[in-house]
């Protein structure tokens, strides 16, 4: 599993950005490479947990959605993560 930690700023292209980016997610859920996401209260970041065996596949859902490289969106840590509890 791999832990994605989100800074957003206040650009509108964020925004923008966001419909298609939370379409992606969803797909992912469907998929079964996200385990859970959501944004923090004061809409200050987002917390993303992909359920993926690996660091490349991990990569590649980065790749994969341009949400992530966005004006206003930052990405404060990526890490592996392995839990005991599921």
């Amino acid at each position: 599993m791999f832990i994605l930690e989100l800074s957003f700023g206040d650009e509108p292209d964020r925004l923008a950005a966001r419909p298609a980016h939370r379409e992606r997610l969803q797909a992912l859920r469907q998929e079964g490479r996200l385990a859970m996401a959501g944004p923090f209260p004061d809409d200050s970041g987002a917390l993303l947990i992909f359920d993926v065996a690996d660091a490349e596949a991990f990569a590649a859902i980065l790749d994969e959605d341009p949400y992530y490289r966005t004006s206003g969106v930052t990405i404060v840590s990526q890490r592996e993560w392995s839990p005991i509890i599921r």
